[in-house]
């Protein structure tokens, strides 16, 4: 009989696992805290934009015409308890507030509130992102609250979705990671994931610490990936080369490949930062700080590159914002999701309007999110209505539809025809050919 599967924690990560869950065939309860989040995903909505994700949803949600049923939410642990047999905790794990360091408040939280309902055999698996050592720490307190004892074992399983593919992700991952202290439960994830293992992703089991460095160490290679070809930019800048031709010939090295190599304003969003500096804090604590000190420089480009996109803004428009109108292509840390945390789009619109420029910004899906961070910054409903009597354009955030907007009708409206490619994808002749000046990070300048 195949387990019954609880999702503890229903955001970004919770609300695509579990109705992942249920589309590989299981029984699965969805729990959040938030009521208001509840309500929205038994109604079939999801609280965020992410592609498939909300078709997925309604296909198994209990309630609604011609869904499976297999997928329900609830507010309490007790149910939760009772019902599950595997525990899928993916609550977020933030930031401190002044601090490089891991807010595991969630989680914590979480594991006291489900433990004591634990009263026969069950399989607890973490999936946030949290410092190397919590798992054998959780391990502990949980064998300690439940009454079942050390029959409620613990497992960590990385999550490695990427926001605008997180549901092919999680139904087709390129990997899954398991950190086990045994062979139960090693067999029971092996029993979850058997439909991606049988397609061929490869099952890649680990001690508890191992698992837990995994995420971090990813994501930290992302970072220097990507903060690496922005200070190629740097020196292209300096030298008059062309960081897109360089990202082209060493791309072609397969030692390097060339996935992460287009240079621009950086990395943002809820994973990449806060991870490398929670991945640094942590080190530092177990006295290996000296061997992520190159991550604070890592940090420290990529928040460079958002302040050269500003410099570069101001130079266009005559060395001052004032009285000056920016147009911003885009608010979302990335294309094909609405999440505009740590938006490097947003940071850069957010320094010019500090600095007296009149920005409007459009962007496809994150309008409603950015306006609730940044409510003085001003939002248009179309890429053609933020670039009206725009004295220069920012394309900030790498939409297909900035690739396929027309130069000739967007410079109908603008006061200047002068663009900024913050993301290096747009057709640099295309533009000039259409009379615009165009500028972008490592670039020629004609």
């Amino acid at each position: 009989m195949a387990p019954k599967i609880t999702v503890i924690g229903t955001g970004y990560l919770g609300a695509t696992h579990a109705a992942a869950m249920a589309e590989l065939g299981f029984e699965v309860l969805g729990l959040d805290v938030v009521p208001e989040k509840i309500e929205m995903l038994a109604a079939g909505r999801v609280p965020m934009y992410e592609p498939g994700l909300e078709e997925l949803l309604r296909k198994h949600v209990a309630g609604h015409e011609g869904s499976t049923g297999r997928l329900r939410f609830t507010t309490s642990y007790a149910e939760a308890g009772e019902f599950g047999d595997i525990h899928f905790v993916c609550v977020n794990t933030p930031q401190k507030h002044g601090e490089y360091a891991c807010d595991m408040s969630y989680v914590d939280s979480a594991f006291e509130s489900l433990a004591p309902h634990l009263t026969r055999p069950a399989l607890v698996v973490g999936k946030s992102t949290v410092p190397v050592g919590s798992a054998e720490r959780l391990a502990a307190r949980l064998a300690e609250l439940a009454p079942v004892g050390s029959d409620a074992e613990l497992a960590w399983n990385p999550e490695f979705l990427r926001e605008g593919f997180a549901v092919r992700d999680t139904l087709h991952p390129d990997r899954i990671v398991v950190g086990v202290a045994g062979e139960r439960a090693e067999k029971q994830l092996r029993e979850v994931y058997a439909a991606p293992i049988g397609e061929g992703s490869p099952f890649v089991v680990t001690d508890f610490p191992t698992a837990e460095l995994v995420k971090t160490s990813a994501n930290s290679f992302l970072a220097t990936k990507i903060s690496f070809i922005n200070a190629m930019a740097e020196v292209c800048e300096a030298g008059e080369g062309d960081v897109v031709k360089l990202a082209e010939a060493i791309g072609h090295d397969e030692r390097i490949g060339k996935k992460y190599l287009r240079a621009g304003i950086g990395f943002g969003g809820g994973c990449l930062p806060k991870d490398i500096r929670a991945f640094m804090a942590r080190a530092g604590e177990l006295g290996a700080d000296q061997a992520l000190t190159f991550l604070r420089e890592v940090d420290s480009i990529n928040m460079r590159s958002r302040a050269r996109m500003v410099e570069l803004a101001r130079e266009a428009v005559g060395d001052s914002f004032l009285g000056k109108r920016v147009a911003v292509l885009g608010a979302a840390f990335k294309p094909d999701s609405d999440d505009v945390r740590d938006s490097p789009a947003l940071n850069v619109a957010g320094q010019i309007h500090l600095q007296g420029g009149q920005v409007t910004i459009y962007d496809p899906k994150g309008m409603e999110n950015a306006r609730r961070l940044f409510p003085t910054l001003g939002y248009a409903p179309t890429a053609l209505d933020a670039a009206r009597g725009a004295d220069v354009v920012l394309h900030l955030t790498e939409w297909q539809e900035f690739r396929e907007l027309d130069p000739a009708a967007l410079g109908e409206v603008v006061a200047q025809r002068r663009m900024l490619d913050g993301r290096n994808a747009l057709d640099p002749e295309r533009w000039r050919e259409a009379g615009w000046t165009y500028r972008a990070l490592g670039r020629p300048r004609a």
